[in-house]
């Protein structure tokens, strides 16, 4: 492998693999591009909560973490490890330094 490539770069010759999902539609990427966006807005939106409300017993907040995570799940299947590597650690951090846990 030269210093150029990488062990993940696509390969254009006859020797890639036929077994490549077809390229999604422009309009299929529009609405991919919308559903992030809002399991962005969703998440900003549940950390501020965590954060600034004063009221929110652990329970609640780890019931809304619950709720985040299967709201994710249901607008992106089969993403999992996805979530929990952009976001769930994330949200658990948060959740131990607003309660102070260990």
């Amino acid at each position: 492998m030269g210093p150029s490539e990488t062990p993940w770069a696509e390969r254009n010759d006859a020797g890639s693999s036929g077994n490549r999902q077809p390229a999604q539609s422009s309009e299929e990427l529009k609405e991919e591009s919308r559903r992030i966006r809002r399991l962005q807005i969703m998440v900003n939106m549940v950390m501020q909560v965590i954060a600034q409300d004063q009221s929110l017993t652990v329970d609640e907040a780890s019931q809304m973490l619950a709720d985040t995570r299967r709201a994710a799940l249901a607008m992106f299947p089969d993403k999992e490890l996805a979530f929990d590597l952009i976001y769930w650690s994330r949200l658990q951090r948060l959740v131990r330094e607003r309660y102070r846990m260990q």
